[in-house]
């Protein structure tokens, strides 16, 4: 007892020796939830070489094509570049920080098919059951000619072959959402093309039905907190509004780039959680999503899919149908896949895939080389932006970046 006592006077010294010891954590720094920095050389990089990033970016900003970024280059589990340059807000003259929050819009498919594959992990659905086992309307689905030749599947909605169409903004709820959805005349026959599609909220409201638990509860609960992603969300609070990017677009005249209002920023709080494209994040949460899929379906000890279902999900599952918004790509489950590099992913490997937003975003992971791309931007009304030349400047010159070992 006197032992005990005796070290009890001891432990609040230690823990403010402790305390002491912690370095502060300041504005526009990565989280502590954040995957390590660490010196390029020590994965293979060259500083030097990844140093002319952000000096790209501020072309791109003089140009006024963009407000500002944030990028981030990650190698066999370390971050070797992460970069904040410009503005998020021209008019209030706030600096683009390192933890900007930006609508990273369907960069969000990904994730919300990572908790489809979880419950088929767990057993609780296959892709291949039809979607009316778990949505009944999806029975009546049907072409303007008729019925379709078969059911609707989801693999059919997560892989953007399923024939529905339209807008994908969500309702008051999912369900409501997807009741819509289901009185909508199918584009094509399920399966026979490829046409990107709002069928990833459909797979939100499975979410809900299957686990039980509201799709938004859902993905913070299974996803976002087990991976310390906590700076995504569908609805920002007070403290990360004062840091989301503003979204511009060229004024009338191109001589410039104007704030613009979105329904997908606008609507947030007002409707559904927006399993096709509602999330806000950073990039360092981005990061660590996608290290997660480039460790086999694991992050720091903690498990979210197994590694056949991410196999499953980086692999082609659209046989030879066009897909994608650049050439040479296939589809995966919430993926985009690389099959032949050329234009904008001619520097990535094949097997490399990720998704944009239509915002700008881009995230990309090339599982050869056990690397990570993170663009974040803030933009609209610009073009294609999966194949943009930011996208493209960016990536070259992280993947110039490497070593012999490359």
């Amino acid at each position: 007892m006197k032992r005990y006592c005796h070290n009890a006077l001891w432990l609040p010294v230690l823990l403010m020796l402790l305390v002491a010891s912690v370095p502060p954590c300041t504005a526009g720094e990565p989280s502590q939830g954040s995957l390590p920095l660490a010196d390029p050389a020590s994965v293979d990089m060259d500083a030097a070489k990844l140093a002319q990033i952000p000096q790209r970016i501020e072309q791109y900003i003089a140009q006024k094509q963009i407000s500002g970024a944030v990028t981030l280059v990650a190698r066999r589990g370390r971050i070797v570049h992460l970069e904040a340059v410009g503005h998020a807000d021209l008019k209030n003259d706030l600096p683009m920080q390192k933890d900007s929050l930006f609508a990273i819009a369907s960069m969000t498919k990904p994730i919300t098919a990572t908790a489809v594959m979880m419950l088929q992990d767990e057993g609780k659905l296959s892709l291949d059951e039809p979607v009316a086992k778990y949505i009944p309307s999806f029975r009546n689905v049907a072409l303007d000619s008729g019925p379709p030749t078969r059911a609707i599947t989801l693999r059919d909605l997560i892989t953007h072959t399923s024939g529905v169409v339209g807008s994908q903004r969500t309702e008051a709820t999912l369900q409501e959402t997807v009741e819509e959805i289901a009185r909508r005349p199918l584009g094509f026959e399920p399966g026979s093309q490829w046409q990107y599609s709002p069928g990833l909220n459909v797979c939100g409201r499975v979410v809900e039905i299957v686990s039980g638990q509201s799709y938004d509860e859902f993905l913070r609960e299974r996803i976002l907190q087990p991976l310390d992603m906590a700076d995504t969300t569908f609805s920002p609070d007070a403290s990360q509004r004062k840091r989301i990017a503003r979204i511009y677009q060229p004024t009338t005249d191109k001589s410039g780039i104007e704030p613009v209002s979105h329904w997908l920023t606008d609507d947030a709080g007002q409707r559904a959680p927006n399993p096709s494209g509602g999330l806000f994040s950073t990039a360092s949460d981005i990061a660590r999503f996608y290290q997660m899929i480039l460790n086999g379906g694991q992050l720091g000890g903690r498990r979210i899919l197994s590694k056949q279902a991410v196999k499953q999900m980086t692999s082609v599952q659209t046989g030879e149908l066009t897909t994608g918004f650049t050439p040479g790509n296939g589809w995966g489950l919430g993926w985009c896949v690389v099959r032949q590099p050329q234009g904008v992913t001619k520097m990535l490997s094949p097997g490399s895939c990720g998704h944009g937003g239509a915002f700008g975003t881009q995230s990309w992971l090339d599982p050869q080389r056990e690397m990570i791309f993170v663009l974040m931007i803030q933009r609209t009304n610009f073009g294609n932006s999966d194949a943009s030349s930011i996208r493209g400047d960016f990536q070259q010159l992280a993947v110039e970046a490497l070593g012999s070992g490359r």
